[in-house]
């Protein structure tokens, strides 16, 4: 079952799922118009940091490959962001495919799985956004990634909606769930993780 407004709210005060809460829609900061992010009827609206890195030009030959233990830095570039009319935004190049950062940190209840949607606004402008299941019993900041599908740049505003996350609960606890597994991505920090195996 898909959990609701009021669940996530429910969820929210027994155990700090997400941090930090917004326990509705955020649509205006400043007086400006902006990607809303926040709680809205049956999912919460997630927003980007400003570390995003690109995957760096000229060394198409370097093969990304998750097994590769070695540092993978050297193929990815931190994109520097910049002010404009609308606010701070960075620039996924046409094709291009960066990796970002949750702003809020999550804390997944036992019983529930969150998937992860990008947003329509950024839909239209030809970005996939792409999390992978935030797993029962998780927790960390969420490694987004981005991938410009179209012949143009896109521009992703810095602290604004970038995807939502619907939660669903299981009927019952999972027999083994991912800190008792001790999942590679457990307690992910405020920055991109790259690939580990």
């Amino acid at each position: 079952m898909i959990l609701t407004d009021k669940e996530i709210v429910y969820r929210q005060e027994v155990g700090t799922m997400i941090d930090p809460f917004f326990p509705q829609q955020v649509r205006e900061k400043d007086g400006q118009r902006i990607i809303s992010y926040g709680l809205s009827s049956f999912g919460y609206d997630i927003r980007i940091g400003d570390e995003i890195y690109e995957t760096a030009r000229g060394i198409e030959d370097y093969a990304m490959d998750p097994k590769d233990q070695a540092d993978q830095r050297p193929q990815w570039k931190l994109l520097g962001n910049i002010t404009g009319k609308h606010g701070r935004y960075v620039t996924i190049r046409p094709h291009g495919f960066a990796l970002g950062v949750s702003l809020e940190r999550f804390k997944i209840p036992r019983d529930v799985i969150g998937v992860c949607l990008g947003k329509s606004t950024y839909a239209r402008c030809g970005l996939i956004v792409n999390v992978t299941p935030l797993e029962p019993s998780w927790e960390g900041f969420l490694t987004i990634e981005l991938h410009n599908t179209t012949t143009r740049p896109v521009r992703v505003y810095i602290g604004e909606g970038i995807a939502q996350i619907l939660f669903h609960r299981g009927a019952c606890e999972p027999m083994v769930a991912y800190a008792d597994r001790a999942g590679k991505y457990q307690g992910q920090p405020q920055r991109p993780v790259f690939a580990k195996v």
